[in-house]
């Protein structure tokens, strides 16, 4: 006897229940929120403050090469 006719036998795989497509559905839009993030997050261009909520003078990058 062959494996597909002894597996005959058994009832049909049922579909993925809706609890599945659910969780699907959930983790795809939590990857989609954390893709949008960081891409926001890299287009920004943050202005630091000090304690007074004043705006605090940017400093240019060192380049450690030139020392």
């Amino acid at each position: 006897m062959s494996a597909i006719a002894m597996t005959s036998n058994l009832p049909a795989k049922k579909k993925p229940a809706f609890l599945t497509y659910f969780l699907g559905f959930v983790f795809a839009f939590f990857i989609g929120i954390l893709i949008f993030i960081y891409v926001v997050t890299k287009r920004t261009n943050p202005v630091m403050l000090d304690q007074n909520g004043k705006p605090v003078a940017s400093e240019p990058a060192h380049d450690h090469a030139a020392h």
